[in-house]
């Protein structure tokens, strides 16, 4: 096994580690985790699998091996920009639905204290 295949090795399984402490502490969520997981996996299986880049670019056909990385790594990074859109517009929605809600509260709670009582007359 190459030098450059076990430094690679080593650095996944530390970053894999360093994933799971964030999990543990609550700074990352699992369902992004898991991203960060597979694509670490991905990269564990061509450090042990040295012409697998090759094979894998015969069977997509494409010419030089990097391209395949790039356009895969393109096509994932799009696909999570997407899901975070999504995600983020979900929170945008809920946000709104609470500040209007607390508007609503604080609106009932002031409008009952300036509201005149009908059984007290005016005072001239």
């Amino acid at each position: 096994m190459a030098r450059i295949q076990i430094i690679t090795i080593i650095l996944d399984l530390l970053f894999i580690a360093y994933i799971s402490r964030l999990i543990i502490k609550g700074k990352l969520r699992e369902e992004y985790a898991i991203i960060w997981c597979l694509c670490t996996l991905v990269l564990v299986i061509f450090s042990l699998w040295r012409d697998g880049l090759q094979v894998m670019a015969n069977l997509f056909g494409v010419y030089e091996p990097p391209n395949l990385i790039f356009t895969g790594f393109i096509f994932a990074i799009l696909i999570y920009l997407l899901h975070i859109s999504v995600v983020v517009s979900k929170l945008q929605n809920s946000i709104k639905k609470l500040t209007q809600e607390i508007a609503i509260l604080k609106e009932t709670q002031t409008g009952d204290k300036t509201k005149p009582a009908d059984d007290v007359p005016p005072s001239n």
